[in-house]
C-alpha cells in the first residue's frame, strides 16, 4: 500500500513539475515575441522615417496616422504612446538586431521580416561606443518587455547596464527594477562602500506566477485577449457599478455607454475608469469614478489625469471638454465631486449642471447601494 502510495506521489509531481516548466517555457515565449514585435515596429518606423520617400505628406503627424490605421485593421496595443516607445526601444538596444534575426530564423519568418542590416548600421553608429554590453541574447531571454520600458527611463548607458545587470543578476521583477530606478540604486550603489547590502534591500516584493503573464495588458492586447476587469476591483464595487450603468441609462438624459474599466496607460503604469459614457446632449464624454471610502485629494488628481488623458488622446474637434465625476462614500455620508477640464468655460459648466442628474439623486443611489 505504501509504494502504490509513493508511486502515485510520484505520479502527481511529475506531472506538477511538467506543468510548471511548459508553463514557465510559455511564458518566456509569449513576453520574446511581444518584444521582438516591438523592436521591429520601431525598426520599421526608423527605417521609413530616414527613407520614406512620402514621409513629408505626415510630417509631425506620422505616429498618429499610424495609430489610426493599425487601429482600423484591428490592431490593439500599438496608439501614438505605444509607437514613440517602440521606436524609442529600437533605437536604444539596436544591437539585438542579431537575436531577432536568430528567432525569426528558427521560425522559417526570415523573409516575411525584411530588415536593412545597412539601416541598422547606421542606426549603431549613431549611438555612442560601450565597450560594456550584455550579449543581446541573455537580454531577449530574460528580460520582459514591460523591464525594457522601466530601462528606457534611463538615458545614461553605464547607468542602464548597471540595473540590466541587476536585474538579470538577481532575477528582478518589473516592479523591483522600477523600485530599483525609482530610489537612484545606481547612484547610491556608487556612493556605498557595503554596495552588495544596497543592492540585496531591494528585495522580491512578491514572486511573480506564470500565469500573471496573461493579465499584463501589453500582452493581452498582443494576443487579442480580453481584458477582464474583474482582475483588480472588488465585488462590492462590481455590484454598484453594475446598477450604476444601468441606472444612468434608466434616466434618459443623454447617457450613451462607451466602455466599463476603460483602462488608460502611462509606461508601465494602468489606470482604470471605472464608467465611461458619451452625453449626445453636452456632446462630451463623461467618466465616473466610484471610490468605496473617504475623497482624497489623490482622487481628485487621478480624475484629472484620466480627463487630461481624454482631451488630448479621445476629444473630437466637435466635442466639448469631458467630464468627470467622483462618486465617494464612507459610513456617514455621501460625496459627489464634479470636475471638468476647463473651469473657464462657465456657459459649458452651467449647461452640463443642468442636464447631468442632481447631486442629490446620485447621493440616495450611492447610499441605497451601500445599504443593499
Amino acid at each position: 500500500m505504501v509504494v502504490k502510495q509513493q508511486n502515485f506521489d510520484r505520479l502527481i509531481d511529475n506531472i506538477y513539475q511538467t506543468h510548471n516548466a511548459l508553463q514557465a517555457n510559455a511564458k518566456r515565449i509569449i513576453n520574446q515575441n511581444l518584444t521582438i514585435r516591438n523592436w521591429l515596429v520601431g525598426y520599421y518606423i526608423v527605417e521609413y522615417e530616414q527613407n520614406g520617400e512620402d514621409r513629408a505628406e505626415y510630417g509631425a503627424r506620422l505616429l498618429e496616422e499610424m495609430a489610426e490605421n493599425l487601429k482600423e485593421k484591428g490592431i490593439r496595443g500599438l496608439r501614438t504612446r505605444e509607437l514613440n516607445t517602440c521606436r524609442k526601444f529600437y533605437t536604444t538596444y539596436p544591437q539585438i538586431w542579431r537575436t531577432v534575426s536568430a528567432k525569426l530564423q528558427e521560425n522559417d519568418n526570415q523573409s516575411v521580416f525584411a530588415i536593412n542590416k545597412t539601416e541598422i548600421s547606421r542606426t549603431l553608429s549613431a549611438i555612442s561606443d560601450n565597450e560594456l554590453e550584455i550579449v543581446p541574447e541573455l537580454l531577449l531571454s530574460r528580460l520582459s518587455y514591460s523591464h525594457f520600458i522601466e530601462l528606457l527611463r534611463t538615458t545614461d548607458p553605464l547607468e542602464r547596464l548597471f540595473y540590466e545587470v541587476e536585474t538579470i543578476k538577481n532575477n528582478w521583477g518589473v516592479r523591483e527594477l522600477e523600485r530599483a530606478i525609482d530610489t537612484s540604486l545606481f547612484f547610491r550603489t556608487g556612493l556605498s562602500t557595503n554596495k552588495e547590502a544596497v543592492i540585496a534591500k531591494i528585495k522580491n516584493l512578491k514572486p511573480e506566477n506564470n500565469i500573471d503573464v496573461i493579465r499584463n495588458p501589453f500582452v493581452l492586447e498582443f494576443l487579442d485577449l480580453e481584458e477582464k476587469s474583474e482582475y483588480s476591483e472588488s465585488d462590492l464595487e462590481q455590484a454598484i457599478l453594475t446598477h450604476l450603468q444601468q441606472f444612468l441609462m434608466e434616466l434618459g438624459t443623454g447617457f450613451c455607454f462607451e466602455a466599463r474599466q476603460k483602462r488608460v496607460t502611462f509606461d508601465n503604469e494602468h489606470y482604470r475608469i471605472d464608467l465611461v459614457f458619451y452625453h449626445r446632449i453636452l456632446k462630451c464624454h463623461v467618466l465616473i469614478d466610484l471610490k468605496i471610502g473617504k475623497f482624497t485629494h489623490a482622487d481628485a488628481g487621478q480624475m484629472t489625469l484620466y480627463l487630461g488623458y481624454y482631451e488630448n488622446e479621445e476629444m473630437t474637434e466637435e466635442d466639448n471638454p469631458p467630464i468627470g465625476i467622483i462618486l465617494c462614500a464612507d459610513k456617514n455620508n455621501t460625496l459627489v465631486k464634479y470636475t471638468t477640464a476647463n473651469r473657464n468655460d462657465q456657459l459649458f459648466v452651467s449647461k452640463y449642471l443642468l442636464e447631468l442628474p442632481d447631486k442629490k439623486i446620485l447621493e440616495n443611489f450611492i447610499r441605497k447601494e451601500l445599504r443593499e
